[in-house]
C-alpha cells in the first residue's frame, strides 16, 4: 500500500517517529506501516536546538542510512523547509524524493531572534506566505513528476495567541489556505481537546493529523473524531532517555551492572 494511500484507511495511520537507524529498524520489526523522522528528537541526538540547527547536509545523511535499512514508507520533517524560497525547498524536496522519502511535515512556525540579546523563540509565520511556498512547491515538484506527500503542520495550537475560540478560527483559516495552495495533508500538534479536533476534521476534505501529548484522546477516540494520522512527536525518545538515566544511576548506586542483565 503507498504511503498516500495509507491516509485513508478505517483506523488512523500511526507514525512511528524515529532518530536513527536502530529506532527505525525496531518501529519496522514492531510492524508499524510508516516512519516519520522527528526533527526535536534528531536534534537533541546531535546536541544541537531544534529549529533547523541541524544542518540539512547531516538530515540527507541520516536519511539516506534509515532508507538503506527498512523497507517502510519514510516521511521527514523538514520544520520550516530548509530554505528562504520556494525554489529553494523544492531543491531540499528533490533531494529528499530521489533518496526514497514518501513524504515531508512543513510548518508554518520558524525559530527565529525576536531582538537582541534574546534567545531564539518559536515565532507563527504568515498562513498566506506558506500558502504561496505550497503552490509553488507542488508545482515544482509536479513539473519533475515527483509525487511527494506533503503535510502541512500548523503551529496555532502550539504558540496560542488569543483564547481558545480564536485559536480555533485561525486553524480553520490556515487550514483552508494549506488545502487550497495543495497540501495533502494537515497536521496540527498541540490540540487537545475532542470537539476542537473534530471541528478541524470538517473544516477539511484532507487527512489530519494529531501528535502526542500529554491527556491526549486515545486512538479510538480519535478516530470517532475522524483522524487520519497519529505521530508521536520526539515523546518516545525523550521516554527512552528517562529510562537510560534510571538505568545508569542504578549502575552507579549499586556498584554493578546486575541491573542491566535483570
Amino acid at each position: 500500500m503507498t504511503f498516500r494511500a495509507l491516509h485513508q484507511q478505517q483506523e488512523p495511520l500511526i507514525i512511528c517517529n524515529v532518530w536513527d537507524v536502530p529506532s527505525a529498524q525496531l518501529g519496522e520489526k514492531l510492524g508499524y506501516k510508516a516512519l516519520g523522522t522527528s526533527s526535536a528528537a534528531i536534534a537533541r541526538m546531535l546536541g544541537v536546538n531544534d529549529g533547523e540547527q541541524v544542518l540539512f547536509s547531516e538530515l540527507i545523511y541520516l536519511v539516506k542510512r534509515i532508507l538503506s535499512a527498512v523497507n517502510v514508507p519514510l516521511t521527514v520533517d523538514i520544520e520550516s523547509g530548509y530554505g528562504r524560497s520556494s525554489e529553494q525547498v523544492a531543491n531540499n524536496l528533490l533531494q529528499l524524493a530521489r533518496l526514497g522519502v514518501a513524504g515531508v511535515n512543513i510548518e508554518d512556525s520558524r525559530v527565529t531572534t525576536v531582538s537582541d540579546g534574546q534567545p531564539p523563540q518559536r515565532v507563527l509565520q504568515s498562513g498566506q506566505a506558506l500558502a504561496k511556498v505550497i503552490k509553488e512547491v507542488k508545482h515544482h515538484l509536479c513539473a519533475k513528476g515527483i509525487d511527494m506527500f506533503l503535510n502541512v503542520r500548523t503551529d496555532t495550537y502550539l504558540l496560542g495567541g488569543g483564547d481558545n475560540e480564536q485559536i480555533l478560527a485561525d486553524t480553520q483559516a490556515r487550514i483552508a489556505l494549506y488545502q487550497q495552495a495543495g497540501a495533502d495533508g494537515i497536521f496540527v500538534p498541540g490540540v487537545m481537546a475532542l470537539p476542537d479536533i473534530r471541528a478541524i476534521v470538517n473544516t477539511t476534505d484532507l487527512p489530519v493529523n494529531v501528535m502526542c501529548m500529554p491527556g491526549l484522546a486515545n486512538f479510538t477516540e480519535l478516530k470517532a473524531c475522524g483522524v487520519k494520522r497519529i505521530s508521536m512527536g520526539n515523546f518516545v525518545y525523550e521516554n527512552m532517555l528517562g529510562s537510560l538515566a534510571t538505568t545508569l544511576t542504578h549502575i552507579r548506586e549499586q556498584g554493578s551492572f546486575d541491573s542491566l542483565f535483570q
